[in-house]
């Protein structure tokens, strides 16, 4: 009988609720996502590689992401990385500047758009890669409609605030506003600090499959 392996253990550094990060000047983010067309959603959304069912009717668009649900330390860029670079770049670096890493790396970057009336079902982040990085929220426009569930209890994030998340716990947000809810939602990690134990292991297993 083959031993069932124990699950992959979560990085002790992520918040297990929420972690206020403090607030984000998105004003040059906000117009350059209100300047953006129905159809480059349309289109983005429509080719991104986050297809699951929990998030309802809510729009991506990908700038980057992982190579494989099973590992966070390789990932590439996507093709509107390079138009939005210089935009998202400052944003990011505000909103990580407490964590202090010398090498800190972005594996998946992603603006979300929630219609108006919308839900993202309750779900958790279950593939390994997302049990390292942290996972980051700034709302870059929102209402007082809109709530978010994380770490036991409901939130409503203010735009221009960015928060850390449990995302390995149960979460869900509801739209009950009259415009649509956009966050910058990335994950972040420390390149030096150590991979954790059952990593290798794990990848190994997988290859094996």
């Amino acid at each position: 009988m083959t031993p069932i392996s124990p699950a992959p253990a979560a990085n002790p550094r992520k918040t297990s609720t929420v972690r206020q990060l403090g607030p984000v000047d998105v004003t040059a983010l906000r117009a350059a996502v209100l300047a953006i067309p129905e159809d480059i959603w349309n289109t983005e959304n429509a080719s991104k590689p986050n297809k699951f069912e929990v998030l309802g009717g809510t729009r991506h668009i990908v700038f980057r992401f992982i190579d494989s649900p099973r590992d966070w330390r390789r990932s590439h860029d996507r093709a509107a990385w390079p138009q939005w670079r210089s935009v998202l770049e400052p944003v990011l670096a505000q909103a990580v500047r407490d964590y202090g890493y010398a090498r800190g790396v972005f594996p998946r970057v992603m603006l979300a758009r929630l219609p108006a009336g919308g839900v993202i079902h309750p779900h958790i982040d279950a593939n390994p890669a997302a049990k390292w990085p942290h996972k980051i929220h700034v709302p870059v426009s929102t209402n007082p409609g809109v709530v978010s569930f994380f770490g036991g209890s409901e939130h409503h994030f203010p735009a221009g605030e960015a928060v850390e998340v449990n995302n390995l716990g149960p979460h869900w947000v509801r739209n009950d506003g009259d415009s649509d809810r956009v966050h910058l939602i990335f994950e972040y990690y420390d390149a030096d600090q150590p991979d954790p134990s059952w990593l290798e292991p794990f990848m190994l297993a997988g290859a094996a499959k």
